[in-house]
């Protein structure tokens, strides 16, 4: 039986999320839409999950606002493009995966991945990053930048994930839930910086694409995983 009071705490937070200029209105709207979904589909808590990836984003962003200030790199309100590109992954997982393990690995994979790039591209901004393709030394924000800083809080992002997965019950094995999240996130993160170093910009792809052919990344090998 649902509980209606999820929903409405569901567009009382798309609502936060709006007036903080988090997201944008069609990003709020677009939101509250899966959520919803998510919520009848499969259940409270998944939605929770993603829940913890927006938090642990937002508290990421911000850490280190007056630095990506700073550097110029601060982006500001996001978009309705920035919810599909990291949430659409999961959200079908979700609303489709029901209790197939697969799928539920995929959606944590997906997850996973959408939190450590998250957690990287804010937290590593505060060190010098290298170039994933060459290990040169690029500035802070360059598409494709690693360090050793971003990579440590992303997989450490990836690993509450899996913990928080277990916790809720989406992943009934402890093992198994902390192994999917912590190697799906870390490979798809690292997907995100070698497309963001060779194909992102001038080469064809926004942020966006990189975005959701990341966390495809981090769903096929959730999946496999969990095979």
């Amino acid at each position: 039986m649902i509980n209606w009071g999820y929903v409405v705490l569901l567009f009382i937070l798309g609502f936060v999320t709006y007036k903080r200029k988090s997201l944008d209105l069609l990003g709020s709207i677009i939101m509250i839409i899966m959520g919803v979904i998510i919520i009848f589909s499969a259940g409270v808590n998944w939605l929770l999950l993603i829940v913890l990836f927006l938090i642990m984003g937002l508290l990421a962003t911000k850490f280190s606002k007056s630095y990506k200030k700073e550097l110029g790199e601060f982006e500001g309100t996001r978009t309705a493009k920035n919810v599909i590109s990291n949430g659409i992954v999961a959200f079908l997982m979700a609303a489709f995966g029901g209790v197939y393990l697969p799928l539920v690995g995929g959606f944590i994979g997906a997850i996973a991945t959408a939190t450590a790039d998250t957690l990287a591209s804010e937290i590593g901004v505060l060190q010098q990053p290298r170039l994933i393709t060459t290990l040169k030394k690029v500035p802070a924000g360059t598409d494709g930048g690693v360090s050793v800083l971003g990579t440590a809080a992303g997989i450490a992002g990836a690993g509450i994930i899996g913990v928080a997965s277990w916790l809720l019950g989406i992943m009934p094995y402890p093992f198994t839930a902390l192994k999917i999240a912590i190697i799906s996130g870390t490979v798809g993160c690292f997907m995100d910086s070698i497309l963001g170093a060779t194909l992102e910009g001038d080469n064809g792809l926004t942020n966006e694409h990189v975005n959701l052919l990341a966390t495809i990344t981090g769903a096929v090998v959730g999946i496999i995983c969990a095979l």
